[in-house]
């Protein structure tokens, strides 16, 4: 079975499952060995990792050198976080989606904000719309599998009545081609249950400090569950707290517990 098939059912088990978020080589092989099905990029983490803010601050070409030094690395199914898709326009977006899926990258993120002089904004729903349905048609009939995760930004932005505005977005953006839909930032099981209720997509959340545990979450029908940055933040907040014990003791013992 190609990894496109398998990322595909991944989506429709009874429990949700936990995609790996990884920023290099290295950490998709220790996500392999420690059993994840699937792994995808975070752009805020590889952004990071390379001294970038997050929000297309990197060049795609770096991105993509990124994601195929990782791809040569694991057998897992990989999809990539593209933000906005590095680009306003479709048909450029379409040829960095194939750029991707020509490494044997199985899926993309692609959101509906973008930054701009350092502040992140709402995009309008029916363009991003219009660019959603033109970037599955091109896709299709070139033939291309490409698993479309589309990210609305509605609760990460602390939009008024972000309920409303995502199930608006999400049902705009099924009609067009969306494949799965992903909401960071929702933690309110209400607000979770009724979107999940009124997509027939696949619906994604992201770790956050009062997200639902994940039995909760399979209650409720989220299908993946991402971890974004916070893993890559929490791997180098221990570092910075190992950095600081060497300063205080005037010792490298701390790296030996």
């Amino acid at each position: 079975m190609k990894n496109f098939e398998k990322f595909k059912i991944l989506h429709i088990q009874k429990s949700p499952f936990h995609i790996g978020n990884v920023w290099d080589a290295n950490s998709a092989i220790m996500l392999e060995k420690s059993g994840y099905k699937a792994i995808g990029t975070s752009s805020a983490a590889i952004a990071a990792s390379l001294g970038y803010e997050d929000g297309e601050q990197m060049s795609f070409d770096e991105l993509l050198h990124v994601i195929k030094s990782i791809k040569d690395k694991t057998s897992l199914p990989l999809t990539a976080d593209i933000e906005a898709g590095y680009s306003r326009d479709p048909n450029i977006i379409c040829e960095n989606i194939i750029k991707l899926s020509d490494l044997g990258v199985v899926g993309i993120n692609l959101e509906d904000s973008i930054v701009s002089n350092g502040n992140r904004k709402i995009v309008d729903a029916n363009e991003f719309s219009e660019t959603l349905s033109f970037i599955k048609g091109h896709l299709l009939k070139e033939d291309i599998e490409v698993f479309l995760n589309i990210r609305t930004d509605s609760y990460i932005l602390g939009l008024e009545n972000p309920l409303k505005e995502t199930m608006n977005r999400c049902e705009l953006y099924e009609k067009s081609g969306a494949d799965g839909l992903f909401v960071p930032c929702i933690t309110d099981e209400k607000d979770i249950s009724m979107i999940v209720g009124n997509t027939s997509a696949p619906i994604n959340v992201m770790t956050m400090p009062n997200l639902p545990p994940f039995s909760k979450l399979q209650q409720l029908g989220v299908k993946r569950i991402s971890s974004g940055p916070f893993l890559y933040n929490t791997v180098n907040k221990y570092f910075n707290d190992l950095l600081e014990e060497i300063d205080t003791l005037q010792s490298f013992s701390p790296m030996f517990k």
